[in-house]
């Protein structure tokens, strides 16, 4: 594989009116989740992870097997893109600790980097991962 792989954290959202903005702060966050896009509400995401084809390749090779967390990630190659969100922590991040102990190096750097993600989404629940597989 020769396309890059960048995972983009939710840094920021965006409301398109103020009106639509609840009162308490803290609020839109939650509030923009629940109703999507159709107020006028953008993610603004910032790039945290990125690697080539042949390590994330070596990433998905050193989870286990039959495991969930293998067929997450590997979503991302058969349809482009996934979203990892506090649904997945709990399936991902065991087996993320599992496998960097007997990863490369370049590998088990790669995880620790997507763990440290993951626990930012354990502890604001609103933030979540996008995947992509760029050309």
């Amino acid at each position: 594989m020769t396309a890059e792989i960048v995972f983009y954290r939710l840094n920021a959202k965006v409301v398109e009116r103020t009106e639509d903005i609840p009162d308490d702060s803290k609020q839109v966050v939650y509030y923009s989740l629940a109703i999507g896009h159709h107020i006028g509400v953008f993610d603004c995401f910032k790039p945290v992870l990125r690697c080539s084809g042949a390590l994330y390749d070596a990433v998905l090779a050193s989870l286990p097997q039959d495991g969930e967390a293998r067929r997450k990630l590997a979503g991302l190659l058969r349809f482009g893109e996934i979203t990892v969100d506090k649904s997945h922590t709990e399936i991902l991040r065991p087996a993320i600790a599992l496998a960097a102990g007997s990863a490369s190096e370049a590998v088990a750097a790669w995880l620790r980097e997507l763990d440290d993600s993951l626990a930012a989404i354990d502890r604001e629940p609103a933030i979540y991962l996008m995947g992509r597989r760029m050309p």
